[in-house]
This record gives C-alpha cells, structure tokens and sequence, in this order.
C-alpha cells in the first residue's frame, strides 16, 4: 500500500545535487572570473526569483558551501526588496555595535539606499571574484551589525509598540545567527574544511 503514495525527494541526494552544483558554480567562475558572467550570477536573482536557488541550496547545512552561498544570495534579495530598512537598519547598527564590524563589512557612511544596495552587490561578487573567506566576513559583519540596529530599534519600540518590537527583536536574532553561520563558514573556508 505505501509504494502507491509518492515520497519526497532523497535527502541524500538532494545533499549531493547541492554540493555538487556549489563547487561546480564556484570553482567555474572563479577559475574565469568574466565580468559578463559575474554580472549574470549578481543579477541572476533580480530577474529569475530565488527560488530556483532556494531549491538547491537553502536546505543545505548551515556550515556547508552550498550553506553559505544560499545565506549571502537570502542577504542580498532582503537587501534589494527593502533597502530603505536596510540601509537604515544598518546606518543605525552601525552607530551603536561597539565592534569594528562597519570596516570590515565596507560599506559607504553614512550608508543610503544606494551604499546599502551596492555593499549586497560587492559582497556577492566578492563570493566568485575575490577572497572567497573575507567576503563571508564582510557578511557576517553586515549581520552583526543589522542585529544590533535591529535591538537598538527594538529597545526605543518597547513601552509605545511592544509587538514592533519583538519583530526587531526576533529579526535581530535571525541576523546574528546569520552573522555566527558565516563566521563558522569563513573559518572552515581557510581551513580549506568548506565543503
């Protein structure tokens, strides 16, 4: 009776299909770093969706290739359907982490909508193009810096819109697990440990 039901995809080969078109995707352009082909891969999510990529990486371990090109194509799509939030979510971290977070991520200050926009492209393409492990760390940065704009935000929100500020605050959450994940995946990169 159940080999009449249709199961879902393997896991263990949905894992494989992942991994394998990470590193065949870097390793390809990284190889031949054409500025045609980076623009493409920049802009393959403004005119296809993310979903096509969501199929194939975002299921994938946090602390894996695939893992962390799924993350930072997630940061540059939330960057580019709200980059008044983001820009001033980030202007507003950045004013208050007491880190060096706002160098390493690199992005223009006082940051705007086009700083905002442009930092999610140099990052991306520093993916294929650069360092592979800096550019993971400017995007942990950018995370920790959003998490602490996001709390700032959420602490002035509190007594006046208590539920604005549990968004910012789980919102704040989410971008500092983000920030820890590409740490984790920068770290294992320069271990040559990043599979």
């Amino acid at each position: 009776m159940f080999s009449i039901f249709a199961g879902g995809s393997d896991p263990a080969e949905t894992s494989r299909i992942s991994h394998e078109t990470a590193h065949a995707l870097l390793s390809r352009v990284r190889a031949n770093p054409d500025a045609d082909i980076l623009d493409r891969l920049i802009a393959y999510t403004d005119e296809h969706g993310i979903e096509t990529i969501a199929e194939l990486w975002s299921s994938a371990p946090a602390r894996s290739l695939p893992g962390a090109l799924w993350r930072i194509y997630l940061l540059r799509v939330l960057i580019r359907q709200d980059p008044q939030s983001a820009s001033l979510i980030f202007r507003r971290g950045s004013e208050v982490i007491p880190t060096i977070d706002p160098v390493i991520a690199g992005a223009a200050v006082p940051t705007n909508v086009e700083e905002i926009t442009a930092l999610a492209d140099e990052i991306l393409r520093g993916i294929f193009a650069g360092d592979f492990g800096i550019a993971l760390d400017r995007a942990a940065a950018y995370c920790r810096i959003n998490a602490a704009g996001c709390v700032s935000f959420a602490n002035e929100e509190e007594l006046i819109h208590p539920e604005r500020a549990a968004e910012l605050t789980r919102r704040g959450l989410r971008y500092s697990t983000l920030g820890a994940e590409l740490t984790s995946c920068a770290k294992l990169w320069r271990a040559q440990s990043l599979d």
